[in-house]
C-alpha cells in the first residue's frame, strides 16, 4: 500500500503546483469524490493518464497551465491512474491513456484521446463549463 501512495505522488508530482486562488481542484479520483462533484453539478475533467506516457508528459504542462486560468478555477480535475485504476478506465469507457473526458454535473460533455493542442485541450474544458 505505501508503495501504491508513492507511486500516486510521484505520478501526481507534476501537478502539483500551486497556482494561487483562481486554480482549478486538481485531486486522485475516488468513486466518492467524483460522484459528489456530479451532485453538485460541478464541471469536471477526468484525466486518464500514466507516468510512463509520452504523450500524457505533453499535456501535464497544457493541464497546468489552464488549470491556473482563472476562467477554470470552479473545474474539479480527477486523475484516474491507468495502471493501477483498471476498473475505472473501464467503467469511464476508456481504452487509452491520454484520454480527458470532460463532465458537467452528471453528464458527459465531451472527450478527446491524445490530444496535444492547448486549443483543442482548451476547448473540451469550456464545455465542461457549459
Amino acid at each position: 500500500m505505501h508503495r501504491r501512495v508513492l507511486l500516486l505522488a510521484s505520478v501526481l508530482a507534476p501537478f502539483a503546483t500551486t497556482y494561487g486562488a483562481h486554480a482549478a481542484t486538481v485531486t486522485p479520483f475516488t468513486q466518492s469524490a467524483f460522484q459528489a462533484a456530479q451532485a453538485e453539478g460541478r464541471p469536471i475533467l477526468v484525466a486518464i493518464h500514466a507516468s510512463w506516457c509520452p504523450i500524457c508528459a505533453k499535456q501535464r504542462p497544457i493541464l497546468g497551465q489552464l488549470e491556473a486560468d482563472p476562467a477554470f478555477k470552479t473545474l474539479t480535475v480527477f486523475m484516474v491512474d491507468f495502471d493501477t485504476q483498471r476498473d475505472v478506465v473501464s467503467a469511464l469507457g476508456a481504452n487509452k491513456q491520454s484520454t480527458l473526458i470532460a463532465f458537467h454535473g452528471t453528464h458527459e460533455m465531451a472527450r478527446s484521446v491524445g490530444a496535444t493542442d492547448p486549443d483543442a485541450i482548451k476547448g473540451l474544458l469550456n464545455k465542461a463549463l457549459a
